[in-house]
């Protein structure tokens, strides 16, 4: 039986030069957003959305090197914030334009929020497209994206991010 795979543990003595917001300023939105650690080492991924200029979304995403990934069924995601819907997304390959992605729920309480690697469906500018769900045996890339069609205020707290059996 395979033990847990972290894919990112945050704690206060890292730096998080190796995550990457991209929001909607690429094309040409005016949402913002920032990630950061907190007292306690987790991180904070927080900011506004904004849907002027066909705006729309904020995400984080950090590349990766797992291989393996076939022996897991889950990624799991342990995390808290401001109640609101977000996206999870992985990627196999660096050069992919498109993600496969799984959407969860944040409460204001910690939880532990599991989404099975099969259901992960793969999406592109916001459109589901004809191809199978996610088999790869490596992930190249992990993501938090939120864009709901609303202007909002978001903050998600993230403690671990682990594959499991």
């Amino acid at each position: 039986m395979a033990q847990d795979f972290t894919i990112y543990n945050f704690n206060s003595s890292q730096d998080l030069n190796d995550w990457q917001i991209v929001n909607d300023g690429v094309m040409g939105g005016l949402s913002q957003s920032s990630i950061n650690l907190d007292e306690e080492g987790n991180a904070v991924f927080k900011g506004q959305i904004s849907l002027e200029n066909n705006g729309g979304f904020a995400s984080v995403r950090h590349e990766t090197d797992i291989t393996g990934v076939q022996k897991y069924s889950y990624i799991n995601l342990k995390v808290k914030g401001k109640p609101s819907t977000y996206q999870f997304r992985i990627k196999k390959n660096e050069g992919e334009i498109h993600s496969y992605i799984q959407e969860f729920e944040v409460t204001s309480d910690w939880e532990t929020v599991q989404l099975k690697l099969s259901s992960f469906y793969p999406r592109y500018r916001g459109r589901s497209l004809n191809l199978p769900n996610f088999e790869a045996n490596v992930i190249r890339e992990v993501a938090i994206l939120i864009g709901n069609g609303n202007k909002e205020e978001f903050k998600l707290e993230i403690d671990k991010i682990y594959l499991s059996k």
